[in-house]
């Protein structure tokens, strides 16, 4: 079992240079504690996400770090011209001697890509078309594309990747039929779902990956999400994860709320009994996250346990001493 860091750097209240300040100290201790990866989430004009430009803060984490691989998770490929983002994904890997995860989606929200212009009708095509130009600019020497959104002809692609063909890929999947075609794609991912439900999604990705002839040993990454806060008692974890929880949850809703509709689907409980209860959220005492991570993996099928140490209002303290515990104290019995 690995571990990794998804972060979605929610506005957290305090002054944002000191926000990002305190996210690279904790990145540098996800190194010190073993941490496999540490993914970062892109979100515009919310509260959600208070780092847009994913290239930006990962070019830091990419100084700041020496083993821990990282990424965006994910890139919001349709507001990028490709060429650009050709550029940003070589550059990161290059910075970063291979250590890049590359995650691309559309982005869940269509406020974020409608404030830039683009019509969220046009997204799974655009999409698509956009991906078959950035894969094949990583992996060729000059591009030639003719499409309905992206023209080039003979373009040289002096930029370069690390790692060939291309950095790991990485999407974030919310249906059990993605898992067919992601693991055709040999993609890592992250799957939104309750641990039953990621169970049985984990299960047919494994199917369909043994009937492409594929080896057990190179299955990529299937990844569970979870908010984590541990501390000393389940008491002082917990009311410290309700606290931080619901601040978050405001974030997650900001834009739906301000144009007047609900979450496109229930991805979460609002409420954190209920999120607390589902396993969405898993907070307490060494022993009593332990349990709960290895009832929850077993039942998902995972190889890769991501948690959300930093979220809401916690403290730098508090999520430094989450880091701590989990990684004395859980992670080794994992």
């Amino acid at each position: 079992m690995k571990f990794g860091i998804f972060d979605h750097m929610d506005r957290a209240g305090a002054d944002l240079g000191r926000q990002f300040d305190e996210r690279l100290r904790l990145i540098e201790l996800y190194e010190r504690s073993g941490f496999h990866g540490y993914h970062l989430a892109e979100h515009h004009a919310t509260p959600l996400g208070m780092a847009p430009s994913p290239s930006v803060f990962l070019a830091a984490v990419a100084q700041r770090t020496k083993r821990l691989r990282f990424g965006p998770l994910v890139y919001t490929v349709n507001l990028y011209h490709p060429l650009r983002l050709i550029d940003e994904i070589c550059m990161l890997d290059q910075m970063s001697g291979g250590r890049l995860e590359l995650g691309i989606g559309r982005g869940i929200s269509p406020y974020e890509v409608g404030y830039y212009g683009i019509d969220p009708a046009t997204g799974p095509e655009r999409f698509s078309e956009a991906m078959e130009v950035i894969l094949k600019g990583l992996t060729e020497k000059r591009l030639s594309h003719e499409g309905k959104y992206f023209t080039f002809k003979d373009v040289p692609m002096e930029m370069q990747p690390v790692q060939r063909p291309h950095p790991p890929l990485w999407y974030g999947a919310n249906s059990l039929e993605s898992a067919d075609r992601l693991a055709k794609q040999a993609c890592n991912t992250v799957v939104g779902m309750r641990a039953d439900g990621v169970g049985q999604f984990a299960a047919r990705y494994r199917a369909a990956w043994k009937a492409l002839g594929r080896a057990d040993e190179d299955l990529p990454l299937i990844g569970l999400s979870r908010h984590v806060v541990v501390g000393d008692t389940d008491r002082e974890a917990q009311s410290a994860a309700k606290r931080a929880f619901a601040l978050w949850y405001d974030a997650l809703i900001h834009l739906w709320r301000a144009h007047g509709v609900g979450l496109p689907r229930q991805m979460i409980p609002a409420e954190f009994e209920p999120a607390l209860e589902g396993g969405y959220i898993v907070a307490g005492s060494p022993s009593t996250v332990r349990d709960r991570l290895k009832k929850d993996n077993d039942i998902a099928g995972i190889n890769y346990c991501l948690c959300r140490l930093a979220f809401g209002d916690l403290s730098f303290e508090e999520s430094s001493r989450s880091i701590e515990l989990l990684a004395k104290e859980v992670m080794p019995a994992l």
